[in-house]
């Protein structure tokens, strides 16, 4: 996990979240959840705070935040691009649709762009399988989309 320094009104504002949650164990995943909200990811300084705050071991709070793919422990871009591969997408080519956004953005899943605008990272159903292949950007989905129009998604961001 790369560590980094948070500041002490971040720590504060930190110890707030976990108090909100009446320092209860069995709030963790809301407690992340907040955090990540605050932080944008959960990196292992983050991890450690809570753990401490909760009274968890550092294993646990890392367990939980690898098992749920909404957690990231890697700084997400400003415009976090999810392609849906659950069995209706991939059916109908989002494999490919995912190797045009690899090719485009220059960068594997589960990695930012070297400007920090895009990360991209593969999801199992996002609910709209009548609109395979999904793609999200953001909150915002795009239905049947295909290869040829990942350029012009990605160009929607890029002005």
């Amino acid at each position: 996990m790369a560590k980094i320094k948070l500041s002490e009104k971040k720590k504060q504002e930190l110890k707030e979240v976990c108090k909100s949650f009446n320092n209860e164990k069995s709030e963790l995943i809301n407690v992340l959840h907040k955090a990540q909200g605050i932080f944008g990811y959960l990196p292992a300084e983050v991890q450690e705070s809570i753990a401490q705050e909760l009274n968890l071991s550092i294993a646990h709070v890392y367990g939980v935040v690898t098992f749920y793919s909404f957690f990231t422990m890697v700084p997400k871009g400003e415009h976090p691009i999810s392609i849906c591969l659950g069995t209706a997408c991939y059916v109908r080519g989002a494999e490919k649709v995912l190797e045009e956004f690899k090719r485009v953005l220059k960068v594997q899943v589960g990695e930012t762009t070297p400007d920090g605008k895009f990360s991209l990272s593969c999801l199992r159903c996002v609910g709209a399988c009548g609109l395979a292949p999904v793609v999200m950007v953001g909150e915002k989905v795009y239905g049947r989309v295909s290869p040829e129009g990942v350029k012009e998604i990605v160009a929607e961001y890029n002005s």
